[in-house]
């Protein structure tokens, strides 16, 4: 069913679209600018044209409203994997510091990205525990 709600709401967008671009331009909108000649021309396929359009425009968006509705009640028992995104490789940086931190004992003193590093964990713990 929702799928040929679906194929109704693009039938109808399409006609629509059909019915706007066969109307008359005749300035008549927000600006009343239009040629005197335009509003005498013929009249009743202006009107059918112009009733075409409410009635269509109307019906375009009852049903946007209500396929939102039937899509947000649908009970989707899977979803679409196959663009998800795999989780980052970390950046140069977090791998560096991740190979310091793993020296073996003895090793060379800390170089100032390892007290940087110390420095912002003591900070957020610090600021984790006032946070309690």
């Amino acid at each position: 069913m929702f799928t040929f709600l679906l194929v109704v709401q693009a039938i109808i967008a399409a006609a629509l679209v059909t019915v706007i671009l066969m109307q008359r331009s005749e300035g008549g909108g927000l600006t009343s600018s239009g040629s005197p000649s335009g509003l005498m021309s013929a009249r009743g396929a202006a009107d059918f044209l112009t009733r075409s359009t409410a009635v269509l425009a109307s019906a375009f968006v009852l049903m946007s409203i209500l396929l939102a509705f039937l899509a947000a009640n649908r009970n989707a028992t899977s979803v679409d994997t196959s663009l998800q995104r795999r989780a980052p490789a970390p950046a140069a940086g977090a791998r560096r510091i991740n190979r310091l931190r793993q020296r073996p004992p003895g090793a060379a003193s800390p170089t100032r990205l390892d007290r940087n590093a110390r420095a912002f964990r003591d900070m957020t713990e610090t600021s984790r525990e006032s946070g309690r």
